[in-house]
């Protein structure tokens, strides 16, 4: 997929999100499906969504701009080997943990139809990034790149912590709490390695 495909459909997944969280409902079919989830009837009730569901709806688009910065970067010349590794463990850990969550989803019944019917509109919460500050990122080059992406990264790692955080205090799926538990360990390391190489680049 091009760059600019990619941030149209992160774009688009982070507006979905927002939208469900906001709302914290899930359309479910009273229709001839036996009630599932995402389905669609002429005879449709609302039903609240769980904070485990919230949290993969909404961790998914994060995840999927965390990749996408770190493709950004790792795209780039002259950037410092240490940061240009630090991306690709990012994708190595974030790319599978998307995929967890949509399985999950898909096995909870839980879709996320509409998508193509919305704008991208940006979550403006939880450390995602803006339209601008990935157009900033995408035009820099060299230490300058480099020191962008620690600073954009940390500020949307702290975001993930929070939402991670969130969903341990109200969550109930072990499988969905795990996963918070992983991304809490793993990317409060990686805050502190992106704070010790701001110092050093």
């Amino acid at each position: 997929m091009e760059p600019s495909n990619r941030r149209s459909a992160a774009g688009v997944a982070a507006a979905v999100a927002l939208t469900f969280a906001l709302t914290g409902c899930v359309t479910v079919s009273t229709g001839g499906d036996g009630g599932s989830y995402g389905g669609a009837s002429s005879s449709e009730e609302v039903a609240p969504m769980s904070a485990d569901a919230r949290f993969a709806m909404m961790m998914i688009p994060h995840h999927e701009q965390a990749v996408e910065m770190s493709d950004m970067l790792l795209a780039k010349d002259d950037i410092d080997e240490r940061v240009t590794s630090l991306a690709q463990r990012i994708k190595a850990a974030q790319g599978p943990e998307i995929e967890q969550m949509e399985e999950w989803l898909d096995a909870e019944g839980i879709g996320m139809g509409g998508m193509d019917d919305m704008g991208r509109d940006g979550m403006g919460r939880s450390g995602m990034m803006s339209e601008g500050d990935m157009q900033a990122l995408e035009a820099a080059e060299g230490e300058d790149a480099a020191r962008l992406f620690l600073e954009q990264m940390i500020v949307h790692h702290e975001g993930a912590i929070e939402m991670s955080e969130d969903l341990l205090e109200d969550g109930e799926d072990a499988e969905m709490r795990a996963l918070a538990e992983s991304i809490v360990e793993s990317q409060t390391a990686e805050i502190a390695e992106m704070q010790a190489l701001l110092q050093e680049i």
